[in-house]
């Protein structure tokens, strides 16, 4: 369901830009969810959130990547979620314009690969070499458990204050966060038209 939104976007401040799309889908063993996407046709900005039809209490999820079948597990991240690789000390934390997913554990490494090579190209033009070899070794690590070494298991960890992420495999585990945990996390912006809670 596609509607216009009469209020100017967030980041052009153009009128009369802003759509709002709404797709309520049932994701295979995750239930039903909707696929909210604020689209700006002026400047192309865009904001994407998952949320459950049930109601979500604040929660983590984890798994082990310890054999090939974990490579699959189906991820749904959204955008209040941070996402750990505790061993090789990655992690990303909801920013202004984070967007929620669905993805598998290879994709998530994928992503982070792409970032920490991203990151080298930058530190090897500033001419920081210690620096560009920590990426390497990192980029190194993230691919050799992504091709399916798994001589030292690492841990995908999401941690959700707003509940909406999750992880599908028989091996992930879930539990509730901790008040000190609740206190530390970043949970990003708000939607720019309207609350979680409000949907």
């Amino acid at each position: 369901m596609d509607s216009m939104v009469e209020l100017p976007c967030p980041i052009c401040l153009a009128e009369g830009k802003l759509m709002m799309r709404a797709l309520s889908t049932e994701i295979p063993y995750f239930g039903e969810h909707t696929q909210v996407t604020l689209l700006c046709d002026e400047c192309g900005w865009r904001q994407t959130d998952f949320i459950p039809a049930d109601g979500a209490k604040p929660g983590g999820w984890s798994i082990c990547i310890d054999e090939a079948s974990v490579l699959s597990a189906r991820i749904v991240r959204s955008s209040s979620c941070t996402v750990c690789i505790p061993e090789l000390d990655l992690e990303v934390n909801p920013g202004s314009s984070n967007a929620g997913y669905v993805t598998n554990v290879e994709g998530l490494l994928v992503r982070f690969g792409d970032v920490v090579d991203l990151i080298a190209r930058d530190l090897l033009q500033e001419g920081d070499a210690s620096a560009v070899e920590r990426c390497r070794e990192l980029s190194d690590s993230i691919a050799a458990v992504k091709n399916g070494d798994f001589s030292q298991p690492v841990n995908i960890v999401l941690l959700d204050p707003r509940g909406h992420s999750q992880i599908l495999h028989e091996n992930a585990e879930a539990r509730e966060l901790s008040g000190e945990e609740l206190a530390r996390l970043p949970v990003g912006p708000d939607p720019a038209i309207f609350s979680p809670d409000e949907v």
